[in-house]
């Protein structure tokens, strides 16, 4: 069949298998399968595709009708602007959590400043990365309790050419780190225990259940995490969370209780609550 062809059967398939993006998930996946750019999809729109190829990249499309996410069948994702890749300990990114970054970013005078920066639950290491890659003169600390998610971490910071100003350890949380630091990031586990269950398949049974479970309440980590910052911050340091939906008031609430200041609370793109970020006034 020509490449039309199997693009259309393509997103035909994903469409009948209530796939939201049925075009673009086609595109990426045919793309990845026949090494294809995006504009040979205009320019060798005719061009016969072999029945080996074709069946190659169908049985990817078959992955994604079964619900699984683009960027488990690729192995990597992009993210700000950077590519990371994953493997089965490792959150898959999503665009939600470009807004950890743009709030740190906006509350940075100097980018060019020698920032220390510390990522809690750092898994594939994106938020850290994504702040890095921006932040010429700072270095940075990314710990996971998965040996490996770090190792999935360190790799993408060679990847992305950060190498050289980060470091990943495994660790629970903040235990044993003495150093303080500019900025402390997290994105932890906050999805209510009892809500797993109801998930989309494409986050329930592919994203690691450790990266899911914030306990009863989905508020576990953020309290262990909270109780770190007045130690773990300097003076006017900088502290900045994702948060699951209806949790942001709460999770500010926790900050502020351990003396941090100047909390805020910022959207992502679709308008829910999904950052808090504050300063420690210690």
């Amino acid at each position: 069949m020509t490449l039309r062809t199997l693009r259309a059967q393509a997103e035909a398939r994903l469409r009948d298998a209530g796939i939201d993006t049925p075009e673009l998930d086609a595109r990426y996946l045919l793309e990845h399968a026949l090494t294809l750019t995006r504009t040979d999809f205009v320019t060798k729109a005719e061009q016969i595709i072999p029945d080996d190829a074709a069946a190659r990249a169908l049985a990817l499309v078959e992955r994604r009708a079964a619900r699984e996410p683009v960027g488990r069948i690729l192995g990597h994702r992009e993210f700000w602007t950077i590519d990371l890749a994953l493997n089965p300990d490792t959150l898959e990114p999503r665009p939600d959590t470009e807004t950890v970054v743009e709030a740190v970013l906006a509350a940075i005078p100097d980018r060019k400043a020698p920032l220390r920066l510390l990522d809690l639950g750092t898994g594939t290491g994106c938020i850290l990365l994504a702040l890095l890659s921006e932040l010429p003169n700072a270095g940075g600390l990314g710990i996971d309790l998965s040996p490996l998610a770090v190792e999935a971490a360190a790799g993408n910071a060679a990847r992305n050419g950060l190498a050289g100003r980060v470091r990943f350890q495994t660790g629970d949380w903040a235990t044993g780190i003495a150093d303080r630091f500019d900025i402390v990031v997290s994105n932890p586990p906050y999805i209510p225990s009892a809500d797993i269950a109801a998930l989309e398949p494409e986050v329930r049974d592919h994203d690691p259940l450790r990266a899911l479970d914030g306990g009863p309440d989905g508020l576990e980590p953020y309290r262990i995490i909270a109780a770190e910052l007045p130690r773990l911050l300097v003076p006017g340091g900088l502290a900045a969370f994702e948060v699951g939906q209806g949790q942001a008031e709460q999770v500010a609430a926790l900050v502020e209780a351990q003396g941090l200041a100047e909390t805020a609370i910022l959207c992502d793109l679709g308008g829910i609550k999904r950052c808090v970020r504050a300063r420690n006034g210690l």
